[in-house]
């Protein structure tokens, strides 16, 4: 707390405060940069996606369907490895043209697998690869009918010489083909599988790469949202510290200066008017009975006592004499009655506990909360009743004035002038002030102070009081 002469601002700092750059600049740019970080990385895994999704579509699916095709012409081939050899064991009482249909039906199924297989064929297999295949199957299709021409012609001798001499190699030839074309999508296999592997331990890493980035971005926001929120804060905790002391200050100004008033009404005009008084009343003796001046003297002395009496109603309304020379107590049983018969509002007053005494500097304090909430009551409740309760507790002074009139309504409470001058009052004696409506509607203030404080209050208030009263009085 300020007090009266210490100067608000301390030395060193000034009143004027440098404009603070706003965040908001930054906290958006790094909003666009985050969110530019996360498009690119997820056109980036869309990607990838693609990618594998490519690679296990258009090579391993593509190079497993060649497989099955590759399979089916070994297959084939074993086949007809098995028919020539029983034509050449010649066993069976059968002439070699009697195969002639099998291998016809082997020749369709060979052909078929192998324009399928062409059209499978994977990329690392190249054309004189294929080719071969081709021309080494057609040319081993072109000996086996020689070889049944020869065995149609009734030579069959020489026919099965023929498939010992170049059917058989052919046939063992294509089969070495086909299993190398096996082998090698099996290696395709292999590799593909690495690659894969490769590409999810790629996007993997990335993945904690960007979450990394992403975390350290968020914290790194965080951390400066923090900060600026400090910043903030700690400015609006300054201004408000600032403003209390303004309005302390102001309070503590208002008072010493209402006192000094009050003392010179009661004081300096008080001794004047009654010294007229008696001077009017000693003129008036000497006045001839019965005549217009002894009257007119009347006349005059009691409107200077009537004035007399105005002095002192604003000498108390301004300061009660009561707080410095009777204490809280007394000054709250006179002033209650007082506002009854000003207001017309029936006021019930309660102490309770066991009283104790409250210091000058406080009592004014809680005089004031007081005089503004029955003014309240009196100007904006419209209520006819109102209650005061006076609560001496083991450790603190509570103050309640309730009425039930028109209350707050529902409504947010304004601010007034009033309303925060009784909340500063309240932090000046270390206390508390709470709004609340009661059950039945209207207003209920509650006024809070701790007892150790206001004791200790005296000690602080008392000598600026006399030292702005002295001020003031020079």
């Amino acid at each position: 707390m300020t007090r009266p002469g210490q100067p608000l601002y301390p030395r060193g700092v000034s009143r004027q405060s440098s404009p603070e750059r706003s965040p908001t600049p930054g906290l958006l740019l790094g909003l666009v940069i985050t969110l530019a970080a996360v498009v690119a990385y997820s056109a980036y895994i869309t990607w990838q996606v693609a990618g594998l999704r490519k690679l296990q579509s258009e090579l391993i699916d593509r190079n497993r369907k060649d497989s099955l095709q590759l399979l089916r012409i070994q297959n084939d081939l074993n086949l007809l490895a098995v028919a020539m050899r029983d034509m050449i064991d010649n066993d069976e009482p059968y002439p070699l043209t009697a195969w002639s249909a099998q291998f016809q039906r082997i020749r369709t199924d060979l052909d078929d697998a192998m324009r399928l297989e062409a059209g499978l064929a994977p990329a690392g297999r190249t054309t004189e690869q294929s080719a071969s295949l081709s021309t080494s199957l057609a040319q081993f299709w072109d000996a086996v009918d020689r070889v049944f021409a020869l065995a149609g012609s009734g030579r069959e001798k020489d026919a099965r010489a023929q498939i010992q001499l170049s059917l058989q190699a052919r046939q063992a030839a294509l089969s070495t083909t086909v299993a190398r074309f096996l082998v090698q999508n099996s290696e395709n296999e292999e590799q593909a599988a690495q690659r894969i592997i490769q590409i999810y331990d790629r996007v993997q890493r990335q993945v904690y790469v960007f979450l990394a980035a992403t975390l350290g971005a968020i914290l790194l926001t965080g951390f400066s949202m923090i900060r600026w929120n400090r910043r903030l804060f700690a400015r609006m905790a300054e201004l408000s510290e600032r403003r209390s002391e303004l309005a302390q200050k102001l309070i503590a100004t208002q008072e010493s200066t209402l006192r000094y008033i009050s003392r010179e009404l009661h004081d300096e005009f008080g001794q004047i008017l009654t010294a007229m008084g008696a001077m009017l009343g000693r003129a008036g003796a000497h006045a001839p009975e019965g005549s217009s001046l002894r009257t007119d003297l009347h006349e005059v002395r009691q409107v200077a006592q009537d004035t007399l009496d105005r002095v002192r109603s604003l000498s108390q309304a301004l300061h009660p004499v009561m707080l410095d020379e009777a204490g809280l107590e007394s000054t709250l049983d006179w002033y209650i009655p007082t506002v009854e018969r000003q207001t017309g509002i029936t006021i019930s007053y309660e102490k309770d506990g066991t009283p104790f005494a409250v210091d000058s500097g406080a009592a004014v304090q809680i005089y004031r909360v007081l005089q503004e909430a029955l003014n309240n009551v009196a100007r904006h409740s419209g209520a006819k009743q109102a209650w005061v309760r006076l609560h001496f507790l083991s450790s603190e002074l509570e103050l309640e004035v309730e009425d039930h009139g028109g209350g707050f309504n529902g409504q947010p409470v304004k601010q007034g002038i009033g309303l925060v001058a009784m909340r500063e009052r309240s932090e000046l004696m270390g206390g508390r002030i709470i709004f609340s409506i009661p059950s039945e509607g209207g207003t209920l203030l509650r006024l809070t102070a701790p007892r150790e404080k206001i004791e200790v209050l005296d000690a602080e208030t008392n000598p600026n009081d006399k030292k702005d009263h002295g001020i003031a009085g020079r």
